[in-house]
């Protein structure tokens, strides 16, 4: 089984970008900790980020035939990319949504959510710790039911 992990605009920037949302934690130990549960659930992952749009879409499609499921934080893009939104359901890949805030409880504009409607499930306000909660999610999704 292959998980790709995509993560979108400034997600790069953990621990330094907000960390008062976003956390004090970086992107080393977000890539660390999403490595270490997959090696739990003996799975492969491939972990991606970009901050260009075009990247991200091309990344979804690429992963059509190769990926059993894809993990993705689109970012700020949640709120903007029907291009992202079209090419999730393009592909057909099982997919979970992370957002590290609780995007539903920040500004107005973050909660038009273009991806939600594509993905079986989302985990919001968790934290990093919420793309390996989005894993076993995936995971179970599809082990028909089964987890660790």
């Amino acid at each position: 089984m292959k998980f790709l992990v995509i993560n979108g605009p400034n997600i790069n920037l953990l621990g330094i970008r907000e960390p008062e949302i976003y956390g004090r934690e970086d992107y080393a130990e977000l890539c660390r900790r999403v490595n270490a549960r997959a090696a739990e659930l003996g799975t492969e992952v491939e972990i991606f980020q970009s901050n260009h749009e075009g990247d991200i879409v091309d990344k979804i499609q690429s992963a059509y035939g190769k990926a059993d499921g894809i993990i993705i934080n689109p970012a700020a893009y949640t709120h903007t990319s029907v291009a992202i939104r079209d090419a999730l359901a393009a592909v057909g890949i099982p997919a979970v949504e992370v957002h590290i805030s609780d995007v539903n409880s920040r500004e107005g504009f973050r909660k038009l959510n273009y991806i939600s409607e594509v993905c079986l499930g989302s985990v919001n306000g968790r934290g990093i710790k919420g793309y390996t909660e989005a894993m076993d999610m995936l995971f179970a999704e599809l082990n028909g039911g089964k987890t660790l």
